[in-house]
């Protein structure tokens, strides 16, 4: 059978799903399989949709300022709720999705989807819930939807939206000033977290800086790719140490396993930051798949944990060693690792490297990837 190909959109969507990837449809007309573009993967109708890769209550999630309540003539977005925290997310993701049509359509290459995609495996994995359970936050016998201020990872999260959202909104590109955003303080430690604009450049003005720096960037049409990302990274390393250094403590809550699990996940972030990886929808979509579907507890030894893959297995141990390995090199492994990443044809080879690994667990990443060239 002659096998007909043709481009269409989805018929009656509103315009933030325009930015979402998937949008544009690409109908091959044979034995009734139909294939999403930008996400390249060929289903039965009705038997996937690139929506499964959407962090979860995306679609229910507030998606412009306007689904926020008002008050003294500022938007009040309470964080330590997980579907008004994305929210916040999918604001940024929309307001910034014309800048990167240059790069890929549907906004599949805008490089922030590995800021919400994280949250959602956050939320999915039980990780923002009260880990020392003196509360039934975020647990299913309480608010399943609450976001515990105890939680690691909620916190260091809180410095990875808070801060890349209000400086998005400092720098206009979000279309609103600078004082019609207010954010709500968790229930303790209010004074550990910076709650709009002014608090957030006067508490963390590096960081503040940074992010601005990025979307100034981005908003020149000069901008390449490549120069993009090494913004991205700087902004989101400088968030990330000055969450660790303030919240470290809250590691005692966790079993050694996931608290080594975390302590290994922000070293790996510098390895990634200098090959300047590229955190686009499908590439996060598919490593995410190799991290840890629940919170560690003790006796979990990668590459042993019976319910876990092979991937995830694989993931944690490969994560382990690297952290022992900058620690028994004292961190010399990565400034060897920034001196070989200076070159942009070593950071390509890096990231095919990491590309076919994700491969071997997934035989058709590379098809995904390639069709997105």
């Amino acid at each position: 059978m002659d096998e007909t190909e043709h481009v269409t959109t989805v018929p009656g969507q509103d315009e933030e799903k325009r930015h979402e990837p998937g949008y544009t449809i690409r109908t091959r007309c044979k034995a009734g399989v139909i294939a999403y573009e930008p996400a390249s993967m060929c289903f039965h109708e009705g038997a996937f949709s690139i929506s499964d890769l959407y962090p979860p209550l995306w679609s229910e999630s507030p998606g412009q300022f306007s689904d926020y309540r008002v008050e003294n003539g500022k938007y009040v977005i309470d964080p330590w709720v997980y579907s008004k925290r994305m929210g916040m997310y999918k604001i940024l993701m929309n307001k910034t999705a014309s800048y990167f049509e240059k790069f890929a359509p549907d906004n599949e290459q805008n490089f922030l989807w590995g800021l919400p995609l994280q949250h959602g495996w956050q939320y999915t994995t039980g990780r923002l819930v009260d880990p020392s359970r003196r509360t039934d936050c975020g647990y299913e016998s309480g608010d399943r939807l609450c976001i515990s201020v105890d939680s690691w990872w909620a916190d260091i999260n809180y410095f990875l939206c808070a801060l890349p959202f209000l400086a998005a909104v400092d720098s206009g590109i979000m279309g609103i000033s600078s004082d019609q955003v207010l954010l709500l303080p968790p229930p303790k430690d209010q004074t550990k977290f910076c709650l709009n604009i002014s608090s957030c450049q006067s508490s963390f003005p590096k960081t503040m800086n940074k992010w601005n720096a990025l979307y100034k960037r981005l908003q020149s049409p000069s901008s390449s790719f490549d120069d993009l990302l090494k913004y991205l990274w700087d902004a989101h390393l400088s968030a990330l140490k000055d969450a660790y250094k303030i919240f470290e403590d809250r590691l005692e809550y966790y079993s050694k396993p996931e608290a080594d699990f975390g302590r290994d996940w922000c070293v790996a972030l510098d390895y990634l930051a200098a090959a300047c990886f590229p955190t686009t929808f499908i590439r996060i979509s598919e490593f995410q798949k190799g991290l840890p579907p629940r919170v560690l507890v003790d006796g979990d030894k990668a590459p042993f944990i019976s319910d876990f893959t092979d991937f995830q297995n694989t993931v944690l141990l490969g994560l382990n060693l690297l952290h022992e390995v900058d620690n028994a090199t004292d961190s010399l492994s990565l400034t060897i690792w920034k001196i070989l990443m200076k070159t942009q044809v070593a950071k390509k080879l890096a990231l095919k490297i990491f590309e076919a690994i994700l491969a071997i667990f997934n035989p058709t990443f590379l098809e995904m990837i390639n069709e997105l060239k």
